[in-house]
């Protein structure tokens, strides 16, 4: 066994993380988490008999050597995540994503702890069909702040590799899509299924309706992190991290089966192409990983959440 901690723990995926975590995998679960976005929730009914630990902090300012002494992994989920919104606070993304990132890296390096770095396939901008973790410099194009900065911090950890020792995993996520107890709504699956299922018009970005784009589900993210513990996959490589690849056509077609009746609204947005890809999971699944999630499974689990909040407002607002 063995101490891991979890930066940004208490988010979308973190909160699915750490009720993934069973009596004996580990000796401590240490929570780091600044409680920004408030989610205290992801805090409620965690798996009895885990031995967790919650810090209240932020990696921008925290002494990070004190809290990661003697921890095995660090799972750095801690990130400003919404990139149509980054282009409004680019120092804030930089601050957070990158420099708070540089924190936590060399804090692993004088602790010994390896890390496990979520980028994102939003780095890619290619004009192939498919692409892959060794594609050209020419076409890792990030399209937002947020990308630009996952990107920066990718080749600060090779550096950091090559000149200190520093031990890491990068997985290049798709978009995530799926329930947990601190899940996001700003992302494309989750947003539609929140405007449908409350009536309004999916906003769409005016060139993406039939562009392909990697997205990730929930759960096979979780099981991807648990691989990475579990297996010690520390090779100070980077692999995508993707459940499927689908046009919003193709979204707003799975959400039709549960909404017949959804109304599309077009909107401008700085990070809209007219690129269409595929991004390749074939390296990480070569590890022995295999994708198991289902963007259908995915759209109805998170539309019959929703419905039922939906509905106890209305009948809350009636009575």
């Amino acid at each position: 066994m063995s101490r891991i901690l979890i930066t940004g723990a208490l988010g979308h995926i973190g909160s699915a993380l750490i009720r993934s975590i069973k009596p004996g995998d580990y000796d401590e679960v240490v929570m780091l988490d600044d409680l920004s976005s408030e989610r205290y929730c992801s805090l409620f009914n965690l798996p009895e008999e885990v031995p967790f630990t919650f810090v209240e902090d932020n990696i921008c300012s925290a002494s990070l050597e004190r809290y990661f002494e003697g921890v095995d992994v660090v799972v750095h989920l801690a990130a400003i995540t919404n990139a149509p919104g980054s282009f409004e606070i680019v120092d804030q993304v930089e601050r957070v994503n990158f420099s708070g990132t540089e924190r936590v890296a060399r804090a692993c390096f004088k602790t010994g702890s390896k890390l496990i770095f979520l980028s994102t396939t939003s780095i890619y901008g290619t004009q192939r069909d498919s692409v892959d973790e060794n594609c050209s410099p020419d076409e890792l194009k990030p399209q937002s702040p947020y990308a630009n900065s996952k990107l920066r911090s990718e080749q600060l950890l090779h550096e950091l590799a090559d000149s200190e020792g520093l031990q890491f995993f990068v997985g290049r996520f798709g978009t995530i899509f799926g329930c947990s107890q601190g899940m996001r709504f700003h992302t494309a699956i989750n947003k539609f299924c929140w405007q449908a299922s409350n009536g309004q018009p999916l906003t769409v970005w005016r060139t993406a309706l039939n562009q392909k784009r990697p997205y990730l589900d929930l759960r096979d993210a979780v099981r991807a992190l648990n691989f990475v513990m579990k297996s010690n996959q520390f090779d100070n490589e980077i692999y995508n991290v993707v459940t499927t690849n689908s046009t919003v056509a193709q979204i707003v077609d799975h959400l039709r089966i549960h909404i017949p009746d959804i109304e599309i609204s077009y909107v401008d947005s700085q990070i809209m192409n007219q690129l269409s890809y595929t991004v390749s999971n074939e390296k990480f699944r070569k590890l022995g990983f295999e994708f198991q999630g289902s963007l259908e499974e995915g759209i109805r689990e998170t539309v019959n959440l929703i419905r039922g909040v939906s509905q106890f407002r209305l009948q809350k607002t009636r009575a």
